[in-house]
């Protein structure tokens, strides 16, 4: 996934999650506030550190039984 991408993707799902967290504290439950504010960050690291998986032209080769 190109860098421009990732960035975009991080800012909106930073975004929602701060969202949910004031939504999850205004309607009485604060204690999941910090959940959601760490889920989201997990969630933005793990896709900037984890490389995507990709498929060689071999493992193609193999799957189509050639």
């Amino acid at each position: 996934m190109p860098n421009d991408v990732k960035a975009i993707l991080s800012v909106i799902t930073l975004l929602v999650g701060i969202a949910i967290a004031y939504w999850e504290s205004s309607i009485g439950k604060g204690h999941l506030f910090w959940l959601v504010i760490g889920l989201s960050i997990f969630a933005v690291i793990a896709m900037w550190v984890f490389p995507e998986a990709q498929a060689t032209k071999k493992d193609l080769a193999q799957k189509r039984g050639k």
